[in-house]
């Protein structure tokens, strides 16, 4: 197979990233699973977006605050200051956002935030946002998607990547050539026991990238969420209790129904906390308190998370509901620059799998969703521009060692958690000296 562009991901950033490249060039989407089974679709609070430019100062500084200051400063200013050409985009493809009475955006607030700034959609923004990107890329008649392909090694020669081995649903494997290639896999919540993502998003591509060499960046930052709901039988993917919901006034509580936390502390200091009132408490969960949220309030922001307690016998308007930590989100990943490109020529990475540096040590809440779409429009418009540029070369490779699908996921499972150790050990080391 012969394509211009590829793409390997159907969230919200391959999508998007397709939106924005030209619609003379022909464009290939994979997925892994079926294109709803990204995480982009399982976002729940919201995404943040400068509404004025009185809280510029403020939101840049909440977003390095959160990230322990590792966060690369010109990333988060591009974020912010593309926040608004973004949201006029969504706007445009029919995303729909919840509005006061004059017609303006509605904002919530969140952990670690000192200012209502987060627009919204329910509490299923993530799927609004994706879904309206979606409707409008399967009207494209250049993009063709298709589902069930799993991307297991890349092509490449001499530092430039020319595609990538695929396999499809049948364990055919097969080579896709591109002209461009731009990886937008997710994250790596799959090799977890506890985790909010898709259980087949295993950080393929970050596996990939370590196996050829080509640089990553803080692989061993994994953000827990403080909050999920807790169930004593394991689930295939742990259900998220959005941080807005603690932004809107729930509180955590101990055993004896006793608050003990400020709710809206970082993730990860909120994490820890939870942790230490679980240990001391010999509990496996805390309390959530949504009862304190105004009924019409849970009705209109909350009703997925309302329903899915209700499901698991939860009656969120009267009682509280036990939660737990989970992993969540992954801050570190193939390193990029400011156009999302990788240290391999011909080669992009975008969304989760990406790092460009916005997020730190500790993703701020609701964050995700517009650093994904950010720098997945840098890279499509540099792309654009640089396309007569690009080289093909046909690329041999053996077929045999692609064909046991569980030992290559063994082995890019491993390659993963030993660069996570790897990465952890350093850290250890830096703060002991």
């Amino acid at each position: 197979m012969k394509t211009d562009i590829l793409i390997v991901g159907s969230g919200c950033a391959g999508l998007y990233a397709a939106l924005n490249l030209p619609s003379d060039k022909q464009i290939t989407i994979i997925t892994k699973d079926i294109v709803e089974h990204s995480d982009s679709f399982l976002a729940q609070g919201g995404m943040c977006m400068l509404k004025s430019e009185d809280d510029y100062d403020s939101y840049f500084e909440d977003t390095m605050k959160a990230g322990h200051y590792e966060n690369n400063p010109k990333s988060v200013e591009v974020m912010i200051r593309s926040s608004v050409d973004v949201v006029n985009d969504l706007v445009k493809y029919g995303a729909d956002f919840h509005r006061e009475p004059d017609g303006s955006f509605s904002y919530t607030k969140e952990g670690a935030h000192s200012h209502h700034r987060i627009i919204f959609h329910e509490d299923v923004t993530g799927k609004e946002i994706t879904s309206a990107l979606l409707r409008n890329v399967e009207k494209l008649s250049n993009v063709t998607i298709y589902e069930h392909v799993t991307m297991v090694d890349i092509l490449c020669k001499d530092n430039c990547c020319y595609g990538v081995v695929a396999r499809d649903a049948e364990n055919k494997i097969f080579p896709i050539m591109a002209n461009y290639t731009m990886l937008a896999c997710g994250g790596i919540g799959g090799i977890y026991r506890h985790s909010t993502n898709f259980r087949h998003l295993t950080g393929d591509a970050v596996a990939i990238a370590l196996k050829h060499g080509i640089e990553t960046e803080h692989v061993n930052y994994v953000q827990i969420h403080p909050t999920t709901l807790y169930s004593k039988e394991p689930e295939d993917r742990s259900f998220l209790i959005s941080e807005s919901v603690r932004g809107e006034g729930a509180l955590l509580y101990n055993k004896n129904h006793e608050r003990f936390v400020n709710e809206l502390l970082p993730r990860d200091l909120l994490t820890i906390e939870i942790r230490k009132q679980m240990e001391k408490d010999g509990t496996d969960y805390v309390w959530e308190d949504m009862t304190v949220i105004d009924r019409k309030e849970l009705e209109e922001h909350f009703p997925n998370i309302v329903e899915h307690c209700k499901e698991m016998g939860y009656d969120v308007y009267t009682e509280c509901i036990p939660v737990v930590p989970a992993q969540h989100y992954f801050m570190g990943g193939i390193k990029v620059n400011l156009s999302s490109k990788t240290s391999m020529d011909q080669l992009y990475a975008i969304g989760e799998t990406a790092c460009n540096g916005v997020h730190g040590k500790n993703r701020l809440a609701s964050n995700s969703l517009l650093e994904s779409l950010v720098f997945a429009k840098r890279a499509a418009k540099e792309m654009t521009e640089q396309f007569d540029r690009t080289k093909m070369e046909d690329i041999s490779y053996r077929e045999d060692d692609y064909t046991d699908k569980k030992k290559l996921a063994a082995e890019y499972k491993a390659l993963l958690k030993a660069e996570i150790a790897r990465e952890n050990e350093e850290d250890l080391h830096r703060q002991e000296a």
